[in-house]
């Protein structure tokens, strides 16, 4: 309906259309645009800051050590390829003294991650992601010179048992490997206690070695660990080559400690020349873990895992110790129970995007239709009142319109027209406001322009009756 039309219908007064035109509702429609922008701006804010935090790299804070070692040399290559390739997911190494204290920040939840020793006492709360790499124990004492006279004579030494009353150098920065050296000594049955250990440094083993102030020397690392490699070197003085001491109780001594396996040095493993060693020696490994500390995200690792395997490839030729990352052990059995995550990633049973979050997409979406059920539902019944005050207008109209009709005074039907007026006023508010739909709307315009019409035949038919002559009263007598 063209309330346009209706509402500006002279009735004798054409004037009356204007301060209705000033009171239509294209204010209240204004701020109802303007609400509306500022709704969907709201929203596309809330769905731009939701997709920055979800994407949004993660930073896992990993425990390593000790300074200057194979280790942080190692997570160190790995940090910078995962910031280089914008992975997802970002390593932030914290360096610690050494493996024991790198396991009690992940005890003490201090770190999100930790590069452990196998070897040493496993936090509870430690789940493996990987196998960083293997350590071999390697046992030597210095050999004798090729010729010349020797200053000093030292008995040569060709096995474990005959350490005993001896001095033995443990190379390395902690003393996880004096632990080493005494699992070894009572697996054959050497008391520890009359075996004196004397902590070395890779620079201290030359000097260590041509004053006889060590009879004997213990490392543990990877096969291609430069530091056996330079200490074994810096133990062969005057054409001496070192005489290793072979674990042959190996595979007794895993069985007994299932945090060790057995293992063999392979010839030449060490370089020189002569090849050292100059044939395979049989000794016991143990594994260096990187874990996660139980609550860690599934979804996180798994990517981290992912990353790991990936970046290893790009790692491998600034540091070959990379190659030596292996997936860890999925067996319930696992000396270190694997975590969820990289399980995952290992068995190939990763889930999506949507199998994560599928459900709560889901779920969320119930949620969001109920919401908007629910506030449809409050909305309208907050415009109960509203709803209620336009049916009664709109009862008033027609009784408007009944008294319009059987009106014989036109300061009456101006007063009506007034009177519809504000109830059109009204009314186009509360259909603005939705407080009524287009049906209501259309009902109130049927009986509006009913009562315009009303108005209008009753005006025609009042100015065709003419006025009633004035009555004449007769005079009163006067009284005399």
């Amino acid at each position: 309906m063209d309330f346009k039309r209706l509402f500006t219908r002279s009735m004798d007064e054409p004037e009356r259309v204007d301060p209705l035109l000033h009171n239509s509702p294209r204010p209240v429609r204004r701020r109802m645009t303007l609400v509306s922008l500022a709704a969907i701006l709201a929203l596309i804010g809330a769905v731009s800051a939701a997709y920055y935090f979800a994407m949004r790299p993660a930073t896992l804070k990993i425990a390593v050590g000790p300074q200057g070692g194979d280790d942080l040399r190692l997570i160190q290559a790995l940090a910078q390829a995962f910031h280089r390739d914008r992975n997802n997911v970002r390593m932030r190494p914290v360096v610690t003294d050494g493996p024991a204290a790198s396991a009690s920040a992940i005890r003490t939840d201090a770190a999100d991650l930790a590069v452990i020793r196998g070897d040493l006492p496993v936090p509870r709360n430690a789940r493996s992601v990987a196998v960083l790499h293997k350590n071999v124990a390697v046992l030597w004492a210095p050999g004798k010179p090729a010729g010349g006279k020797r200053k000093k004579a030292v008995p040569g030494l060709t096995g474990i048992t005959q350490l005993v009353g001896k001095r033995v150098g443990v190379i390395g920065r902690t003393e996880a490997n004096a632990g080493l050296l005494r699992v070894i000594l009572q697996q054959y049955g050497v008391d520890p206690t009359k075996v004196e250990s004397i902590q070395l440094t890779t620079a201290d083993v030359a000097d260590a070695a041509q004053n006889r102030k060590v009879d004997a020397f213990i490392a543990a690392g990877p096969l291609n660990s430069k530091v056996i490699s330079e200490a074994l070197a810096a133990t062969a003085h005057g054409g001496a080559e070192p005489v290793f001491l072979g674990i042959d109780s190996a595979e007794a001594l895993a069985a007994n400690h299932p945090s060790y396996e057995s293992a063999a040095i392979p010839a030449g493993a060490f370089g020189g020349a002569p090849a050292r060693p100059d044939s395979e020696i049989k000794t016991i490994s143990f594994s260096h873990y990187i874990v996660a500390r139980e609550g860690a995200s599934d979804s996180t690792i798994a990517t981290f895992t992912q990353q790991l395997f990936t970046a290893r490839q790009n790692v491998i030729s600034e540091n070959p110790l990379a190659a030596m990352i292996e997936t860890p052990d999925t067996d319930k059995d696992a000396v270190i129970p694997v975590q969820a995550g990289a399980a995952a990633y290992v068995d190939g049973e990763e889930r999506s995007f949507l199998d994560r979050y599928g459900d709560l997409i889901w779920f969320s979406l119930i949620g969001l239709s109920a919401t908007g059920s629910l506030g449809a539902w409050f909305a309208s019944y907050l415009r109960k009142d509203e709803r209620n005050t336009n049916v009664s207008q709109r009862d008033r109209l027609l009784d408007m319109l009944a008294a319009a009709r059987r009106c014989d005074v036109s300061d009456e039907l101006d007063a009506m027209q007034t009177e519809a007026d504000a109830i059109l006023r009204d009314t186009l508010t509360c259909y603005e406001n939705g407080a009524i739909d287009s049906a209501s709307l259309t009902a109130f315009s049927i009986a509006l322009e009913q009562f315009h019409n009303a108005v209008v035949d009753r005006r025609i038919l009042l100015s065709t009756i003419p006025p009633a002559p004035p009555i004449v009263r007769p005079a009163r007598p006067q009284v005399v």
